[in-house]
Formats: C-alpha cells, structure tokens, sequence
C-alpha cells in the first residue's frame, strides 16, 4: 500500500496542515517524551507514554505529507505506523519494531497489566527520541514553510 492507496481505500483523507498544527503535535511528542521517564509511573504507563509519542510524531509526518487518518476506519493506528515507511522512508525493520509494540501497547491497555519489562521501556523510548530528531530534520528539509 502506499498513502495515495490507503487515501483511494478511505483509511487516509487528504489534509493540509498548518505550521501552528504541528508545532503544537510536536510540544505534544515532546510531552510524552517527558512522561516516559517519569519515575513513579509504571513500566505499563511509561510504555503507554512512549508509544503516544512515537505515534504522535508518526502523525506530524503523515500530516505534512499531506494525510490524516480516517479514525472511523479500524486500526488507523498501524496504517498511521506503517505511513512511516513513505513519508520519512522508514526502514522496515524499525515500522515492525514499532507496530510490535503498538500491539504490546493495545494488550496491556486492554488485555493484561504489568506485562512491559524496563528493557521495554527504554527500547521505544529510545525508538521515539530518534523519532523526534528524524522527524524535525526531515520537516526542515522538506516542507521548510511548515517549521
């Protein structure tokens, strides 16, 4: 699939976004960064943490390519992680690493509590600052007008 195919299946609607709208999606991102580390938090909720930021920067790069999910289709999560793979040129195995755990995340927000271990933890949040440093360098280099 590629965005236009996932736009032609109505998972994605055509969007133009605002330099104001993804500013304020990254101090969002930035947030989530933050409240990844926080100490008293489970390991459960820094992971939850974690993977908002990396969807949510997912989201600044989907936007900026001109999309936005269509959230009254199931699982625009994934499709909104695997946009990765067209709008940064994400390696594959880094979008499968993340969908792995946007699935870990789903089963221990629904299914079962303390099934995230430290090691966890640190993985997607490292995950996600990279994600944050490649996303702005990729903005800056090619959609200047909306840093």
């Amino acid at each position: 699939m590629t965005l236009t195919d996932w736009r032609k299946s109505g998972a994605l609607k055509a969007h133009k976004p605002s330099a104001q709208e993804l500013r304020k999606l990254l101090a969002l991102a930035d947030r989530y960064l933050a409240d990844s580390q926080i100490a008293g938090l489970s390991a459960d909720g820094r992971l939850h943490a974690a993977y908002s930021a990396a969807l949510t920067l997912a989201t600044v790069a989907l936007h900026a390519s001109g999309y936005r999910t269509n959230s009254n289709v199931p699982g625009h999560h994934a499709v909104t992680v695997e946009s990765l793979a067209f709008s940064l040129v994400l390696d594959a195995k880094v979008i499968r690493r993340l969908d792995a755990f946007r699935k870990k995340r789903n089963r221990t927000a629904y299914e079962a509590a303390g099934a995230v271990s430290e090691q966890e933890v640190a993985e997607l949040r490292a995950l996600a600052a990279k994600l944050r440093t490649d996303v702005e360098a990729w903005l800056r280099k090619n959609h200047p007008g909306l840093t």
